[in-house]
C-alpha cells in the first residue's frame, strides 16, 4: 500500500494537553516520526487543545478528582477532535488513559517505556523513612494515598493537584512538607533533580502503564498506523497490555487505587499489581508469571482473581 506521507503544506496533526510534560511528550513524538520519515519539523503541527480538566474555571484546583467524576476528564474533547478530523493523532500518558477508548480510536502504539518509579519530593527530608509522625503530604493520587496510609496512618495527606511545577510550587510555599510525581515526567522534563529520591517498586508499586507515552489515532485512518507503526515499542506494548489488562478486570480508573508492573524476563513475563482500600486500611497483592504471547491473558486473570478476593464494597470508603 502507498502512503502520501505529511509535509509542510499538509502536516499531520498532533494533538496533546497544554501543559509542560504533555507538550514535552508531544515533541518527543514529532521527533520520533521526523527522524524516522526523514520528514521536517514543519510536516507536523502540534495543537494544543483545552480539556474540562484543565479549565480551573470549571474544575476547582483543590477538589478530589474522584468527587468530579474524572474518567474522560483529561481526554474526552482530544478525542472529539480527533474524531471529527480536527487532529489526526493524540500523544498521551499511558497511565491516565482509560482502558476503553471511544468507538473508532484505538491505543496501540507505546514509545519505549521512561523510569516506572514515583519520586519522593521533598526539601526538608530525603525519603520517606525520614518522613516524622505527623508530617503533611500533597498528592492528588488515590493510589498513592492508600499506599502510604497503609504503611504510615500517622501522616496527614492533602489534595495537591496540578502539573508538575505547579506541585513545586506548592512545596516550595511550605502548603506540605513532602509529594510525590512520576519520576519518568521528571526526566522528561529535564527535573530529574527535584527529587530527592526515587521509590523502588517494592516500597511503591507504580500506576498501571507508569512511564509510558501512548498515542491514540483513528482505527480507520491507514496514513496515521503507518507512521505510528514505526515508532511502536513491542516491549513496551506487551508490558502495557498486560498491565492494562490487569485494570480492565478490575474496571479501574483514577478513582481506584490500583497498581500494578510487569517485567519482561527472557521469553516470560512477570506482573505484580495490588488494589487498596482508598482508607489503605487493607491491602490484597497477587503476582504471576506467563509466556509473553500470554501476556493479556495473565493481567486479565490476576485481575479477576483479585476482584473475587477483594469482594463487593472494597473500593467504598
Amino acid at each position: 500500500m502507498t502512503v502520501t506521507l505529511p509535509s509542510p503544506d499538509s502536516p499531520l496533526k498532533i494533538g496533546t494537553r497544554g501543559s509542560p510534560l504533555a507538550l514535552a511528550q508531544a515533541y518527543e513524538t514529532r521527533e520520533r516520526l521526523m527522524g524516522a520519515f526523514e520528514l521536517p519539523e514543519a510536516a507536523f503541527e502540534i495543537v494544543v487543545i483545552k480539556t474540562t480538566g484543565d479549565d480551573r474555571t470549571m474544575i476547582d484546583a483543590d477538589r478530589p478528582l474522584k468527587e468530579i467524576g474524572n474518567k474522560g476528564l483529561f481526554t474526552k474533547e482530544i478525542e472529539e477532535a480527533m474524531l471529527d478530523g480536527s487532529i489526526d493523532i493524540s500523544v498521551h500518558s499511558t497511565k491516565d488513559m482509560p482502558t476503553e477508548q471511544p468507538e473508532g480510536l484505538v491505543l496501540d502504539v507505546f514509545l519505549p517505556r521512561e523510569d516506572v518509579r514515583d519520586a519522593f519530593i521533598s526539601a526538608k527530608y530525603k525519603s520517606l523513612i525520614d518522613l516524622p509522625e505527623g508530617a503533611v503530604v500533597g498528592t492528588s493520587s488515590l493510589r498513592r494515598k492508600a499506599q502510604l496510609m497503609s504503611v504510615r496512618p500517622d501522616l496527614k495527606v492533602v489534595e495537591f493537584r496540578g502539573n508538575v511545577q505547579t506541585r513545586l510550587q506548592k512545596l516550595a510555599d511550605g502548603v506540605a512538607d513532602c509529594s510525590f510525581l512520576a519520576m519518568a515526567g521528571l526526566r522528561r522534563l529535564g527535573l530529574e533533580n527535584k527529587a530527592a529520591s526515587a521509590i523502588e517498586p517494592d516500597d511503591m508499586l507504580p500506576a498501571v502503564a507508569q512511564g509510558a507515552i501512548g498515542i491514540e489515532r483513528r482505527a480507520d485512518d491507514a496514513v496515521a498506523e503507518h507512521l505510528l507503526a514505526a515508532l511502536h515499542h513491542a516491549e513496551t506494548g506487551t508490558r502495557v497490555l498486560c498491565e492494562r489488562a490487569f485494570l480492565r478486570a478490575l474496571d479501574g480508573s483514577c478513582e481506584t487505587p490500583i497498581a500494578a508492573l510487569s517485567e519482561i524476563v527472557g521469553t516470560q513475563i512477570h506482573l505484580r499489581g495490588e488494589v487498596l482500600k482508598t482508607d489503605g486500611s487493607q491491602r490484597l497483592q497477587t503476582e504471576g508469571i506467563a509466556p509473553l504471547e500470554e501476556a493479556e491473558a495473565l493481567g486479565r486473570a490476576l485481575g479477576e482473581q483479585l476482584l473475587k478476593d477483594a469482594g463487593p464494597g472494597f473500593f467504598d470508603k
